[in-house]
C-alpha cells in the first residue's frame, strides 16, 4: 500500500482494531470508528469517544495512527464531538462479543426513547431489568452507576451472585 492508499484498503487495515479497555471488541463494532475520508494530505479518519472524558481516546488515536503506518497508509486521525457517541452505534456482533466477555450491552436503542415522556407516577421507578451476561437472570440490581469506566454501570445478579459492567445506553 502507499501513502495514496485507498478508503477501503484504510478500512480493511482498521476493521479487527480492538478498544485498548475491551480487547474482544473492534473500534469499528464499539461505534467509535466512525468515518474514513479522503484529505488533501491523505485520509483522515475520524472517531468519537464513548464520552466526552474517555481516557481512552489518546491510546485509540495512537493505535490507529501507528497501525495505517505499519501498512504504509498516511492519514490523520480527527477526534470528532458531534453528533456525540451513542450505543445505537454499536454492531449487533459488538454486542454479542460483549456479552460473551461478561459485559451486559446495551438493553435498547436510545432512539427509540423519547426525549420526553409522560408517565403515571406509578411509573417513574420502574427500572427495565438488565440481563446478566453470565447466567442470563435478569433478577440483577444496579449497584453503581458508574463500574470500571464512567460509560458502564456495575450491577450483581441476585442469582449466580456475579457482579458484572453493563453498557449504559446513551
Amino acid at each position: 500500500m502507499t501513502a495514496t492508499a485507498s478508503i477501503d484498503e484504510a478500512w480493511a487495515v482498521l476493521e479487527g482494531l480492538s478498544d485498548p479497555e475491551i480487547p474482544v471488541i473492534s473500534l469499528r463494532e464499539l461505534g467509535i470508528l466512525r468515518e474514513i475520508r479522503e484529505a488533501d494530505d491523505g485520509l483522515e479518519v475520524v472517531i468519537t469517544p464513548t464520552y466526552s472524558g474517555c481516557p481512552a481516546m489518546e491510546q485509540i488515536h495512537d493505535d490507529i495512527h501507528a497501525l495505517l503506518e505499519k501498512h504504509g497508509i498516511k492519514a490523520r486521525v480527527v477526534t470528532q464531538l458531534s453528533p456525540a457517541w451513542t450505543t445505537d452505534w454499536m454492531t449487533e456482533e459488538g454486542k454479542e462479543k460483549l456479552r460473551r466477555y461478561g459485559i451486559a450491552p446495551p438493553t435498547h436503542k436510545v432512539s427509540d426513547v423519547a426525549v420526553v415522556k409522560f408517565m403515571p407516577k406509578t411509573a417513574l421507578f420502574k427500572v427495565e431489568p438488565v440481563p446478566c451476561p453470565r447466567c442470563g437472570s435478569s433478577n440483577t440490581l444496579e449497584s453503581s452507576r458508574f463500574g470500571s469506566t464512567a460509560c458502564k454501570a456495575l450491577y450483581r445478579c441476585q442469582d449466580c451472585q456475579e457482579t458484572f459492567d453493563y453498557f449504559k445506553p446513551y
